[in-house]
C-alpha cells in the first residue's frame, strides 16, 4: 500500500494530544480513504488488462465477401473453438457465404459462413485453413447479475482491437432487430459499442464470454446490447449440426422477470423467475390461445421456464405442429392454455 507523509498519519508529532482531535481523525480518514481508492482502481485496471490479454487474441475482424466478388461490410467475431469456429452477428454476414478473417497476430485467413440465425442475430463462420487458433470460453449467462463488470472487445469504425468497459445494466431484455424480428434474452450494458463492434464478445471479469455484442440505440448514451452466451451456445450447436435453427413459432416478445415471492410460495412454485410477455403478435398461435401482455410464462409442455433464454431453447423443432400446454401466471392466478405451434417461417415476423 502507498505510504503517506508522517505529518498526516502521526498526530503526536503534529501536536495533537493522546486523544485524536476531530481534525486529526478527519485527516487520517481521508488519507486511508485515498489509499483504498488507489488500491481499488489499480486492481480494477489490472483486472481489465488481464482479461484483454486473455480474450483479445480470440477476437477477429471479418470483412464480408459477396458472391459477385464485391466486398460487403465488416464487423467483429470471436473464436470459440481452436479449429476455427467463429461466432458473429447475422447482420454482419448479411446473407453472404464468404469472409476474410484478420487475427490479432496479423494473420489473414479465409472463412465460410456455416449458417446464420436472424432470429437471434447470430452467425457462425469456419476458417478454411488447417490451423490452431486461440479460443475464448463461453460462460453461463444465467449466473450474471446487474452491476457486474462487462468488457467489450471489437473493431469499431475500423479501429481494430478496441476495448471498452462498463457494467451489466440489465438482463433478459427483448430487442427488435433491424429486420423486425424480436430477439429475446438480451444483455443490456453500458460498455460503449459502435458500428464494427457487432459480433465481438462481451466478457465477464473471469474472462468468460457472456454475450455477443449486437446493437446500440441510436442517439442514446450507454444503452448497448449483447445476445446472451447461453443463447449463443444453443444456436452454435444447431448451426454446426444443421446449418440453421428450426423453431416453433409462438408469437410473443418476452423478457425475464422475478416471480413475487408470496405468490410463488402460495402456488408451490420451485422457480424464482419466469418469462414475462411484453407483446403478442396479432393472429399468432399465442394470440389465438389467448395470451396477453403481462402474462408470465412458467412452463412450456411441462418444462419450466425461468426466463427468456429458456423460452428460446424450449421452442425447438420438436414442438412444431404440436398442440402443447403453456402454464401461465396471470396476475396472481396460475392458468393453463393450449397452443397450436407451427414452424417459424423465414419472414420478418417476430418469434
Amino acid at each position: 500500500m502507498e505510504s503517506f507523509p508522517s505529518f498526516i498519519l502521526d498526530e503526536t508529532e503534529a501536536g495533537f494530544s493522546d486523544e485524536p482531535s476531530e481534525a486529526g481523525a478527519r485527516l487520517r480518514s481521508e488519507a486511508l480513504g485515498a489509499a483504498d481508492d488507489g488500491f481499488l482502481l489499480d486492481a480494477y485496471s489490472k483486472s481489465v488488462t488481464r482479461i484483454v490479454e486473455q480474450v483479445g487474441p480470440s477476437v477477429v475482424r471479418l470483412d464480408i465477401r459477396r458472391g459477385d466478388g464485391r466486398r460487403g461490410g465488416s464487423g467483429s467475431g470471436v473464436i470459440v473453438s481452436p479449429d476455427g469456429l467463429i461466432l458473429t452477428n447475422s447482420h454482419v454476414v448479411q446473407g453472404a457465404r464468404r469472409a476474410d478473417v484478420s487475427t490479432l497476430d496479423g494473420r489473414s485467413l479465409s472463412g465460410r459462413v456455416l449458417g446464420d440465425d436472424p432470429d437471434t442475430d447470430l452467425a457462425l463462420v469456419r476458417i478454411d485453413e488447417n490451423t490452431t487458433l486461440p479460443a475464448a470460453r463461453l460462460g453461463d449467462s444465467k449466473r450474471l447479475r446487474p452491476g457486474e463488470i462487462a468488457i467489450a472487445i471489437g473493431n469499431p469504425l475500423g479501429f481494430d482491437s478496441t476495448v471498452t468497459a462498463g457494467v451489466i445494466s440489465a438482463l433478459g431484455r427483448s430487442l427488435r432487430s433491424n429486420n423486425g424480428r424480436m430477439i429475446d434474452d438480451v444483455i443490456q450494458t453500458d460498455a460503449a459499442l459502435n458500428p464494427g463492434n457487432s459480433g465481438g464478445p462481451l466478457v465477464a471479469s473471469n474472462g468468460d464470454v457472456i454475450g455477443v455484442n449486437t446493437a446500440i440505440i441510436a442517439g442514446a448514451q450507454g444503452i448497448c446490447f449483447a445476445v446472451a452466451a447461453n443463447t449463443a451456445r444453443f444456436v452454435l450447436g444447431k448451426l454446426v449440426a444443421h446449418g440453421r435453427v428450426r423453431r416453433a413459432y409462438l408469437g410473443v416478445g418476452a423478457g425475464t422477470v422475478a416471480l413475487p415471492r408470496r405468490i410463488a410460495l402460495r402456488l408451490g412454485l420451485q422457480q424464482t423467475q419466469g418469462a414475462v410477455v411484453s407483446s403478442v403478435e396479432p393472429q399468432s398461435p399465442a394470440d389465438h390461445a389467448g395470451l396477453l401482455s403481462g402474462d408470465i410464462l412458467l412452463a412450456v409442455d411441462g418444462n419450466p421456464v425461468s426466463g427468456a433464454g429458456d423460452l428460446v431453447r424450449l421452442l425447438g423443432a420438436d414442438l412444431i405442429d404440436r398442440v402443447v400446454p403453456l402454464d401461465i401466471l396471470r396476475r396472481s392466478d396460475r392458468r393453463r392454455f393450449w397452443v397450436a405451434l407451427r414452424e417459424r417461417d423465414s419472414g420478418a415476423r417476430p418469434k
